[in-house]
Order: structure tokens, then sequence, then C-alpha cells
């Protein structure tokens, strides 16, 4: 049965149906819908009676019709299609006979096939469109009859016709957002209306807003969330909100940033005691006093779940009347901080903390650069006159943060290799430059000081057993271990595991064993891959990688709702409420928190990724035909991935390396058989930049032996 068939037999189910009314309901081709419905008279699938349609006795589906699986559409090509299971049990192949029109997020059923081509596999057909996606975004394209099509982004190949009078004058080689306004049963029978026409698909600017329109993130915000915000616009610190608070403003206290961070939410403070220890102070903005539960504010910023950063350009959390305004840690203004004071002993173990509403004014505003400089020696006199009022603190920092990456070795931190880019864009938003990301002595100060106040907010909730929003990463399960196994044996290295799943430090010890070695990108990729993903979770698991029973996110309020949740907690036990009191107040909370934060994040990351590719390869489209050596950083039977320097990673494919059938080990090396020459995971590679799309963020390199 097909899915029309389906859909035509749901409908007058529920009440008989005349030809026009299942047309109008369904939103299908009439001449399509006229063939479908006599077949199934003809069937007896239908019955008609007065000019309507109702079911017949043959509509009993087979009681042995295997059940079918839910499932959402993930990739979608010409010929193909992959739904992914929403029970997590993996991703099932659909041949494009089987799709029956079915778009990427639709929410469909899909009957897996008894015997699929590849034994071991699963291949099915989907069974029902449940819950249609009708959002997309793509490329304007003509067809071969020279009609205008959208190819939606992620889809090759897929053609979706306009709709007569729906298409805003849009041209071949344009971006836009469109709405899917007729389906079919296939796609070549699907229509869509253009919604928003952006601009060229040559310019990443444009391919970044269709994106951004196809996964429907909101960047403008509601009006009475504006209307709300616009209160905060002119706000200032009163007197009595400062009298119920201990007043740290003689503290020199100060930020940390890039240069171009404008919602500052974290600060810090130092003091090394005279009887022996430290006593560090991280003072987070106080964002929870002003959004508060139930508000239009709060309700946004819940279904936002966090900030958008791509490019230059940042999509807020929280509006700008807020973030850049009364809750960023400005310099020289006074400030509402909840502040997390931590003694710490000599070797920079944690003796004890407590959480404390604060009011703060930050003295400087540190810039990452900057203080780099202070600590290596290099700063101009200028630079120190800036941060006269808190350079005492800056070596002391120095010294515990070296304290605190000598304890996080103790207990088998893993420090994998990874490189940031950094997009260098012209006046006219163009990418001019992609720089790699350095990390200097005060970014891991910093980070290090922030992980103290997440582990002091983790083991406040857990040990007064409070609902609370953990962040979480569980240990590595068997089958990824294995995994893990069988690339280091195909990478030469020989390790063995005390036990069947290795320790941290273990891991630890050799991530730090092949660091600077050729072998550093397979092995650092390997254990990266084994790892799982780190989530939000009412219950503390711990975090993995950082070996810590105790972790939470509470130092990013502006930008992630995790922090604000349990910011809130934490006032209300700080303001004495008891475990069964917070677990009335925020046993649903945190469970809804958790999961819209997590699923939010994963979303928010593939934009920013997907994003960053269209700009990487309109930089590269000025630099056609220029030769680079990269490293291998991929390897696949069709070709292998080679990253340069700058972080930019394209693709050489098979043919241009072998000459005979490409043999390829556990995805670290291929192999060719006829000249015997193999590449691996780290080796260097010479290649020629050979295109470059910007709309599909895809860079092809050829191969200079």
């Amino acid at each position: 049965m097909t899915v029309l068939q389906k859909n035509i037999l749901k409908a007058v189910s529920r009440r008989p149906c005349s030809q026009r009314e299942l047309q109008d309901e369904l939103k299908v081709d009439g001449n399509r819908l006229r063939y479908t419905v006599s077949a199934m008279v003809a069937e007896g699938m239908l019955t008609m009676e007065r000019g309507k349609y109702a079911p017949g006795l043959a509509t009993i589906e087979n009681e042995n019709m295997p059940a079918a699986i839910p499932c959402t559409l993930v990739k979608l090509a010409a010929r193909f299609g992959f739904a992914s299971r929403d029970d997590g049990e993996g991703d099932i192949f659909i041949p494009g006979r089987a799709l029956h029109g079915a778009m990427p997020k639709d929410k469909i059923n899909v009957r897996l096939f008894d015997h699929p081509r590849v034994e071991g596999s699963a291949e099915g057909e989907v069974a029902e469109i449940t819950q249609p996606h009708n959002t997309i975004a793509g490329t304007i394209v003509r067809t071969e009859d020279g009609r205008l099509a959208l190819e939606p982004d992620g889809c090759s190949g897929v053609q979706l016709l306009l709709q007569k009078g729906e298409d805003k004058g849009v041209r071949p080689g344009d971006k836009a957002g469109a709405e899917l306004t007729l389906r079919g049963g296939r796609h070549s029978e699907h229509r869509v209306a253009i919604r928003q026409r952006f601009g060229s698909s040559d310019i990443a600017a444009e391919c970044a807003k269709a994106i951004l329109y196809g996964r429907e993130v909101r960047q403008d915000f509601p009006e009475e969330v504006l209307e709300e915000a616009r209160a905060f616009s002119r706000a200032r610190v009163t007197q009595e909100e400062i009298a119920h608070r201990m007043d740290l403003r003689g503290l020199p206290i100060f930020t940390i940033d890039s240069a171009e961070t404008k919602d500052i939410d974290d600060a810090v403070s130092l003091l090394k005691l005279n009887g022996g220890g430290y006593e560090l102070g991280v003072h987070i903005s106080d964002v929870s006093h002003y959004v508060k539960p139930g508000t239009a504010l709060d309700n946004e910023a819940f279904e936002r779940a966090t900030s958008i950063y791509y490019a230059d350009k940042v999509i807020p959390m929280l509006p700008r009347q807020l973030s850049n305004g009364i809750c960023s840690l400005n310099e020289d203004e006074t400030r509402l901080a909840f502040s997390c004071l931590m003694q710490l002993d000599d070797d920079g173990s944690i003796r004890q903390y407590q959480f404390v509403k604060t009011v703060i004014r930050s003295r400087v505003k540190g810039v990452y650069k900057e203080i780099n400089a202070l600590l290596d020696g290099t700063a101009a006199p200028e630079l120190q006159e800036k941060y006269a009022a808190v350079s005492a603190q800056l070596p002391v920092m120095q010294e515990l943060y070296e304290k605190r990456l000598a304890l996080r070795k103790v207990r088998g931190g893993m420090d994998i290799e990874s490189t940031e880019a950094k997009l260098v864009l012209d006046e006219k938003g163009r990418c001019v430059d992609i720089i790699a990301r350095d990390r200097g002595v005060s970014e891991c100060m910093i980070e290090e000081f922030m992980l103290l106040a997440n582990q002091c907010a983790a083991n406040a909730g857990r040990t007064r057993k409070a609902p609370f929003v953990y962040r979480i990463h569980e240990a590595p399960d068997a089958e990824r271990m294995e995994k893990l196994m069988t690339t280091l044996k195909a990478c030469g290295v020989d390790v063995r595991f005390k036990g069947e799943t290795p320790t941290q430090l273990e891991l630890a010890a050799l991530l730090d064993k092949t660091r600077g070695e050729p072998i550093q990108i397979p092995v650092h990729t390997g254990v990266l891959r084994s790892m799982q993903k780190a989530r939000y979770d009412v219950e503390p698991k711990g975090h993995f990688g950082l070996v810590l029973a105790d972790y939470a996110h509470f130092t990013s309020p502006i930008r992630r709702y995790p922090d604000l949740a349990i910011h809130r907690i934490l006032t209300d036990m700080l303001l004495g409420e008891d475990a069964r009191q917070l677990e009335g107040k925020y046993h649903d909370f945190v469970q809804r928190a958790s999961v819209q934060s997590s699923r939010q994040e994963v979303e928010a990351q593939r934009i920013e990724r997907d994003v960053e590719d269209c700009y990487k390869a309109e930089y590269m489209t000025a630099h056609l035909g220029e030769t680079y050596t990269g490293t291998v950083s991929g390897v696949t039977q069709r070709g292998v991935f080679v990253a340069l320097d700058n972080t930019v990673e394209g693709f050489v494919p098979s043919a241009e390396l072998c000459k005979g059938e490409p043999v390829v080990t556990e995805g670290v090396r291929v192999y060719d058989p006829l000249t015997g020459r193999h590449w691996m995971l780290g080796d260097p590679m010479q290649v020629q930049v050979a295109n470059a799309n910007i709309q599909l963020g895809r860079i092809d390199f050829s191969f200079v032996p």
C-alpha cells in the first residue's frame, strides 16, 4: 500500500469525502488522486456512495505485515535516503523508489525489507509520513526542460519545482527559503513556494542566511520578549539591590575574553593567602535576577537554549538589552553577580567553597592576547599601564593554573589535540583569511578556573540532593573501545590496557605518548571518536573526559540555558529551601531543560559547522590552482580528506591516488595494490586547490605527486 493510499484511507475513515475534499486535505495533484481512488475502488479498498468515498471491505491490512518503525528522514539524495530510528538503534537505508516523496526532517514510519541488498544492513520503505516538515532552503536551479526548481541544501540531485506565481523573482544561482505547499508521492510531484529570496549562492553570507532559514532559527525576538527586554535597556543597579548582597567592589575583579566579546558573563579574582593556599573568586553575571520563570524572556531563552556564534555574528539567547547591557560585566560598571568563592590548598586542591549573591565592579576588560603578552614579558608599557590595577594577580593566576594542570594530569584528564579557526572578513562580509586559533596560557587559565566553579556547582546540587541540570560525559562502551583498539592496531600502536575498558589515565598516557609524533592525528582522532558525546542530564553521572565526579555548567548564563537554570536552583538553596521544596518546584523543569538544551546544543553546533564550511570555501575560491602541503585527516573508500595548516579541509578522490581498486584499512590507511603506494592518517600530502563550492561548503583538491 502506497503512502497516498494510506493517507486516503486515513481521511475517509474519519468521514466520507468527495474527491475535491480529499484533494484539499491531502494537497495532492488532482490527476494522480483521480487515478489512485479509481484503482482503490476497483480493488475494493474504497466504496463510493452519493459522490463520497468511504472505506471498502478490502482495507484491512495483512496481520503478518511487520510493524512500522518511527523514524526521522535525515539524508536525501536523488536516488536514496537515510532514516534515523527514533529509538536510537541506528539508520535505515531507503532506496529512491521507496521514499514516496519523504523530505528531510519528516517524521516517518518505515517498514524494513526482509531481504536487504547488503547482508546485515537495515533497508526499508517509507510506510507513512506522520509529521511532514515543510520549511526548506536551497539553491534555485533550472531543470532540463527549462523550468525553475529549488535544490534543497544537502539534497544533491533533488529538484522541487516552483509553484506558479510563487517565485518572488528568483533566478538560477539564488539562495532561497521556501515552503513545501503541495506534496505528491514522488519528489518530482512536489511544489514549493518561495518565501524569502536571499542572494547569490556564491556568497557565504547569503548561504548562511539560507542555512538559518532551513533550520528554522529565530533570529528576531517576538515583540513581547523585546518589550520585557526594553525595560532593562537603561537599568542600573540600585542601592536596595546592593543592600541584600555581599559587596565585592573593593576587590580587584576583572574579565578576560577575546577582544570582540560584547556579552561578558564571567570575571575572576585571586588572592594568595598568608597562611598558605589561595582564594579564587569566579563571579558570574546574575542573569536569573533579571530573567524570571514564566516570563516571555524566559520562555524564549528556554526555546533557544543557547546562543549561536558564526563568522562575525551571534544569534543571542537573550536580547542585546540584557546580554550586552545590564547582564554584561562591563568595565567600571556596577553589576550584580553570582559568585563562587573557593579556598584552595597550596597544591591547588579545593578545600571549601561557597556560593553567594554579590555586587562587583570589573577593573579592566582583559583580552587573552594582551594577558598572554603580560605573562610572557613581551607587553609594551602602555599595556602594562592598562592592567596596573590587576597586574599583581596575573603571575599568581599562572602559578595556580600550573598547579591545577598538574592535578589534572595526575587524575588522568585527557588533552586531545584540536584546532579552531578564526574567520577574517572584509568590510563586505567576505572571508579573506582563515587563522588557526592559538590557545595561550590565559585561555587555558580561565578555562581551568571556570571548570572549578562548575565543579563546585554540581557538587552543591548533588550533596544537597536537589533537582539539577548536570553536564555529563559517560564512559565509552565496549563497542567503541573495540573500534579504538582496531584503529590503534592499524596504526601500528602496540598498547595493552589492564581492563576491558581503559582508564582515563591509560588514555591520557596514550595521547601524551603520541603527541608530536607522525601518528598523533590517527591516535587522537581515534580516541576522540571512541568517546561518547557530552550532554545535559538530571543525574550526576560525572564527566569521563575531565575525570570529575561532579560537573555542571554554571559560568555562562547569558548564552546557555542550563547555567541560568541552575542559578535559579542555587539561589533557592541559598534562601534556605530544602530538598523536598526544591523537588516540588524543579523536578519537571530540570527534565525539560536537560532534553531541550542537549537538543539545541547539537543543532547549534551543526549550524556553526555548516556555516563555517561555506566561509572556508569562499576563502579558497581566491586560491584556486594554488599548491599547499597538508595532512591526511580522513580516509574513505572514495578518497582522502586533507587538512591545511589554516584548518581548511578538502577532498582528494581515490582515482587520483590509486591506479587499482583502493584498499582501506579500518579508516586509517588507503593502499593501492597496483603501485604499492599507501597513505595514512597524519601523512603529509601535497595538493592543489581544484574547486571550491561555497553553497555546499565543499573544497576539492588534486593530488600533486
